[in-house]
C-alpha cells in the first residue's frame, strides 16, 4: 500500500444537479456538457499518480467512471463535513499524506497533485488557492479537524479565513499556485479549456443561440 493517498470529490452527472450557475446562463444541459468535459480532465490529470487513488461521489456510485478505482459516497451535511469524513477515513487506513480536489478544475494537471503530495514532507497542509477566494486542492499529513468545521464555505475569504486558523495553531502550511474553476459564462468562455475544445464550442453555440 502506498503512504499516499488522493481523494476526489465527483458531483454525480446529473442533469440540472451540476454547474448551476452556469446553468443559468447556457442551460441545465450546456452545465451538464461542461461538467462531463470538466470530470474527463480530473480522470486525465489522475492517471499517472503513484499514490493511492479514491473517489467519493455526491449520490450514487458510477462505475463508468475511474475504472478499477475505489469508490464510495460522500457523507456529511456539508462540504467541510464531507472533506472532514474523507479525510478521517484516509488516516485511519493508514495514509500518511493525503491529497483532496474536485473534478471541476479545467487547468488542473498531475503536476499540481505530484507538488501537493510533495509539500506534505515538509509542511503539515498544502493548498491550492481559487481564484474566486476558495480553494482546489487541500493536503494534510494529519487530521486537523478546526480547518473543516464553522467555515464560510462558497465564500470568497474562504481560504483567508482557513489560514489565519492555521497561523494561530502554529500548522505549517504551503500553497500551490492559483488556478480559476469554472463557475460562469465568462469563466468558461475565457478558458484556455473551452478554447481548445471544439467539440464543447459547438454544443454550447447550439444551446447558447
Amino acid at each position: 500500500m502506498s503512504k499516499e493517498l488522493v481523494i476526489i470529490f465527483v458531483k454525480n452527472i446529473k442533469l440540472g444537479k451540476v454547474k448551476t450557475r452556469l446553468a443559468k446562463t447556457v442551460g441545465n444541459q450546456g452545465a451538464f456538457n461542461v461538467y462531463q468535459e470538466l470530470v474527463k480532465v480530473t480522470e486525465k490529470a489522475t492517471k499517472n499518480i503513484h499514490a493511492d487513488i479514491q473517489i467519493y461521489f455526491s449520490e450514487s456510485i458510477d462505475e463508468t467512471k475511474w475504472l478499477g478505482v475505489p469508490k464510495t459516497i460522500q457523507k456529511g451535511e456539508n462540504l467541510g463535513e464531507r472533506m472532514k469524513d474523507a479525510f478521517i477515513n484516509g488516516f485511519e487506513n493508514g495514509y500518511e499524506r493525503i491529497v483532496l480536489i474536485g473534478s471541476d478544475l479545467p487547468d488542473i494537471n498531475a503536476a499540481h497533485i505530484k507538488d501537493g503530495l510533495k509539500a506534505l514532507l515538509k509542511n503539515d497542509a498544502i493548498f491550492g488557492p481559487a481564484i474566486d477566494g476558495g480553494y482546489y486542492l487541500i493536503g494534510l499529513n494529519k487530521l486537523q479537524k478546526f480547518i473543516f468545521d464553522n467555515k464560510p464555505w462558497s465564500a470568497s475569504n474562504l481560504l483567508d479565513v482557513t489560514l489565519e486558523e492555521l497561523k494561530q495553531n502554529n500548522i505549517s502550511y504551503t500553497l500551490l499556485e492559483p488556478l480559476n474553476d469554472i463557475d460562469t459564462f465568462e469563466d468558461l468562455i475565457t478558458s484556455d479549456f473551452y478554447k481548445s475544445n471544439k467539440e464543447l464550442q459547438k454544443k454550447i453555440k447550439q444551446l447558447h443561440d
